[in-house]
């Protein structure tokens, strides 16, 4: 029953989704990807109750303009390129975050309230289903983006996350305070990747250093930075709206929104989903989706003799053992009233299933003390350790009334 072993050897990778498959040479592409862009193949299509395959999402840039936080749905103007002609420069689409979606700001797992407006963002999507005729959001004149078919999100973080993830910092090759302007070139392990760009600041740039904040002549020619813009692709690469100078003011961030995702998680459960229920002996197994903190994940198996609210186990269940309960959930992750639409118990086994994109790998069979309508095979659900403490969460967050 123990899980920290196991926690301890993919909850890190499984964090942030990634964890990377192997496919074999041997099997021909099947679908459209952004490293075999044939044009003559599909792109992938979802499949409800799997976990997508690695390398089949497609990356869309952009500035975050619009935010729906309760229904995990957002606005993003997306960044020019060389596949758009001009007429469709600029333009928004449309997307929600996938069940298993993960959102990352400052380095460290988040959710979509946690990002401000204006923030640019690097993205994995997937295209909305065949059958769904929604039409998609225009621009002005009614114009659609290139990528409008791609409305579901798998992935989504800043540009911290995104060039701190893939261990790159940029180099200030130029400052021209005056006219606030920086040259910038992005580093991999000493190496030059790609060409200089030019940036803007901004007279309100917040600038990180060590444990505190810095002026504009902080800034020094050589130093390796990390920073997130604002009104990328309209006036070139963008403005800097907040920049980090050192390793010690990047931890303080990522520690930061660590802990505001831990508080966040704890309060409204584990996102999973139910993979097999057994009506006989009661029990539903369920897997945590990624993109969550490990230390959350080592709580599973913390002891609480009698959890938070009513009691939930039965007298044969053993008060010593590690117990859960299981809220429904939609979708959007939004549950109904989690307080007292709980069920649940002793956990009968933590077990492991493989490590894919969306997944924690780690699988929980539970006893519970009554099944729910909603406890079905593929079904979301919000997974609370018997020893998180339950609490009510703001009535806009509950589903629970609007049916």
């Amino acid at each position: 029953m123990k899980l920290r072993s196991l926690v301890s050897s993919i909850a890190l990778a499984a964090a942030f989704g990634m964890v990377s498959l192997v496919l074999t040479a041997a099997e021909p592409p099947k679908f459209r990807t952004d490293e075999n862009n044939d044009k003559s193949l599909p792109w992938f299509q979802l499949v409800d109750g799997q976990f997508p395959p690695a390398g089949s999402g497609h990356a869309i840039s952009g500035e975050l303009i619009e935010v729906d936080h309760l229904e995990r749905r957002f606005l993003l103007r997306v960044d020019r390129d060389d596949s758009q002609d001009a007429g469709h420069h600029d333009l928004p689409i449309e997307a929600n975050m996938l069940p298993y979606g993960s959102i990352s700001y400052h380095g460290a797992p988040a959710a979509l309230q946690d990002i401000p407006l204006g923030t640019h963002l690097q993205g994995l999507y997937y295209v909305k289903p065949l059958l769904d005729k929604t039409p998609p959001r225009s621009g002005p004149y009614k114009r659609i983006a290139t990528e409008a078919a791609f409305t579901r999100c798998f992935r989504l973080e800043d540009d911290f996350s995104f060039y701190n993830r893939q261990q790159q910092l940029w180099r200030i090759d130029e400052l021209d305070l005056e006219k606030r302007k920086l040259t910038a070139t992005l580093m991999h392990e000493g190496k030059e990747v790609g060409k200089p760009k030019l940036f803007d600041l901004l007279a309100h740039m917040r600038v990180y250093t060590g444990n505190g904040f810095g002026k504009f002549d902080s800034l020094k020619v050589g130093q390796n930075v990390l920073f997130n813009i604002t009104w990328a692709t309209l006036y070139g690469p963008g403005r800097i709206r907040e920049i980090w100078l050192d390793d010690a003011s990047r931890r303080l961030a990522t520690e930061h929104q660590v802990e505001q995702h831990r508080t966040h998680v704890r309060e409204r459960g584990l996102p999973a989903w139910i993979d097999a229920v057994d009506d006989e002996k009661q029990i539903v197994t369920l897997t945590l989706f990624g993109g969550v903190d490990a230390k959350l994940l080592a709580e599973l198996t913390d002891i609480n003799p009698e959890p938070f609210g009513w009691p939930v186990s039965k007298h044969e269940d053993d008060p010593k053992a590690p117990k859960g309960t299981i809220a429904v959930a939609r979708g959007t992750l939004m549950t109904y009233d989690p307080v007292n639409d709980r069920k649940g118990g002793n956990v009968a086994q933590f077990g492991k299933v493989p490590v894919e994109p969306g997944s924690s790998g780690v699988q929980i069979k539970l006893k519970c003390d009554l099944l729910l309508e909603g406890f079905r095979p593929r079904s979301i659900v919000r997974y609370f350790p018997g020893a998180w403490k339950v609490v009510a969460l703001p009535r806009e967050e509950e589903f629970h009334g609007r049916e």
